[in-house]
């Protein structure tokens, strides 16, 4: 790709960028959000034109109009969020459109046996007849690599594969990775984990605001040295946090705001209690399962209680739906924000004023000047890009929307905020930003519930840990010299 230029109204995407990948090799694309990366792909797989530039695919020129036109030249794109039929079976989406048949009859024997094969070139025993939506997302993905092997893609771009997965699921990804780069794959590889990246990739390019930074070799650049071209600033910026907003000789004496005595869900969460005190941050640590998100959906009444007494102020209170959480100023960010967050099709300022009208009521709708005075205000605080109030949020990168979904909660001026994921899938400047507004939030007597699956991230920001193991809370440890290693003993054995 060469001096690739593409621009959307109001902002230039790319501005001169070139990209060239080799066979046989894992190239990663890095940059923060809203550095080009997502806009590259798009051009390379023929979702967008180019304004400028060319495209050579083994020596020769090509112009993809269309994404089935990229892969029938050989490039082939597995998306973050997997993009096939959960309700047709594996096989069926190997094959789809290029079903065996003969005679106008579709070879389902030959079908399953040519999706067997293609996986067992993955390493991956699954039955070819189930139901793609009765696997996990893990082998999910796994499918979607196996069916751009079966266009026979010379060039696979694999788009936040890992973001979704735990740490074993992840290194067997990576393994595929690695046997297809053996096989003279060439791979395009966006993460925002930069250990994964340094762990598989052979090269990489980073953007920032639509600009080429460089091309390294991941053998002569350090991390380091890669977030400080990415942010295109010195990367102080995690290590300067604080460990909290508050200290906790601070925290210990504050009036608790929240108090839970043996709340449970049958199927949910066992039993537990906790008193969440003002401007306390509570990092909830454990694997994928182990009960984190089920445990903060009672807190605001997402899900509603069999067991047990919540009270606020020391008042029992009862927090049967997400309306009750309101009303009581409690906030929840899902870790799901597509789908149990944001309306993508909505503009900025919609999705921001939704909360607060929600808990108006549609009989009290917020004037439009109202509106716009809260969408300017919030854009400004949290540094929402672009800052274009009616930009569609579908459009945003992923740190911009959850910016943007933070601030619908933030103008409900919360007591307590629940978190769940955050930071996952942003880059580590949006990440820091984020990060920075939980301390700030601490200072202003805010408690926070945080979850995140990033150890050193919870550690970072925490007052307490609260440690889950099979649905069930196993420890809470003060942040006291606690280490990550503390951490995963107790989440392995369930021991304070």
């Amino acid at each position: 790709m060469s001096h690739i230029r593409k621009s959307f109204p109001g902002v230039v995407a790319l501005d001169d960028v070139d990209f060239r990948m080799f066979p046989g090799e894992v190239h990663a694309l890095m940059g923060e959000n809203g550095a080009g990366k997502s806009t590259l792909i798009k051009v390379l797989t023929g979702v967008h034109g180019v304004d400028a530039g060319t495209i050579e695919l083994g020596g020769s020129p090509v112009a993809f109009s269309t994404p089935g036109e990229a892969q029938q030249s050989g490039v082939s794109t597995v998306y973050q969020e997997v993009n096939l039929c959960p309700n047709l079976s594996v096989a069926e989406n190997i094959c789809l459109g290029r079903e065996p048949r003969r005679r106008g009859r579709i070879q389902w024997s030959e079908m399953r046996r040519r999706a067997e094969t293609l996986l067992a070139r993955l390493d991956v025993e699954v039955d070819v007849s189930a139901e793609l939506a009765s696997c996990s997302i893990a082998v999910q993905q796994l499918v979607a690599i196996a069916r751009a092997l079966d266009v026979e893609a010379r060039v696979l771009v694999l788009d936040e594969p890992t973001s979704s997965l735990d740490a074993g699921e992840v290194e067997r990804l990576l393994a595929v990775v690695r046997s297809l780069r053996a096989e003279g794959m060439a791979i395009l590889f966006v993460s925002h984990f930069i250990d994964q990246v340094f762990a598989v990739a052979d090269r990489m390019t980073v953007l920032r605001n639509g600009k080429l930074i460089g091309e390294f070799r991941t053998d002569e650049i350090t991390p380091v040295e890669l977030v400080t071209r990415m942010l295109g600033r010195e990367f102080a910026a995690l290590a300067s946090i604080e460990a909290a907003g508050q200290s906790r000789a601070e925290v210990a004496g504050a009036p608790v705001c929240l108090a839970v005595n043996g709340v449970g869900r049958k199927g949910g969460v066992a039993p537990f209690s906790i008193a969440i005190r003002e401007g306390e941050v509570v990092g909830l640590a454990g694997l994928l399962g182990s009960g984190r998100t089920e445990l903060a959906r009672l807190l605001f009444g997402a899900d509603h209680a069999d067991s047990g007494s919540i009270r606020i102020d020391g008042e029992p209170v009862s927090l049967r739906t997400p309306r009750a959480g309101l009303d009581h100023r409690i906030a929840f960010c899902s870790e799901n924000r597509k789908t149990e967050g944001l309306i993508e099709e909505l503009t900025v300022r919609e999705n921001i004023v939704l909360a607060l009208q929600a808990s108006r009521g549609w009989a009290r709708p917020l004037s439009r000047r109202r509106q716009d005075e809260i969408a300017a205000r919030y854009i400004e605080k949290l540094d929402i890009r672009p800052a274009d109030p009616e930009a569609r949020v579908g459009d945003l990168s992923g740190g911009n929307q959850q910016k943007v979904l933070l601030a619908r909660w933030l103008i409900t001026e919360p007591r307590l905020l629940i978190l769940d994921e955050p930071t996952r899938g942003i880059d580590i400047g949006a990440k820091t930003e984020i990060q920075r507004l939980v301390t700030q939030l601490s200072s202003d007597g805010v408690a926070v519930v945080f979850i995140s699956a990033e150890l050193e991230e919870v550690l970072r920001l925490s007052h307490r840990v609260v440690v889950l193991r099979d649905r069930q809370v196993v420890a809470q440890l003060a942040n006291d010299s606690l280490t990550a290693e503390q951490i995963m003993s107790t989440m392995a054995e369930g021991v304070a």
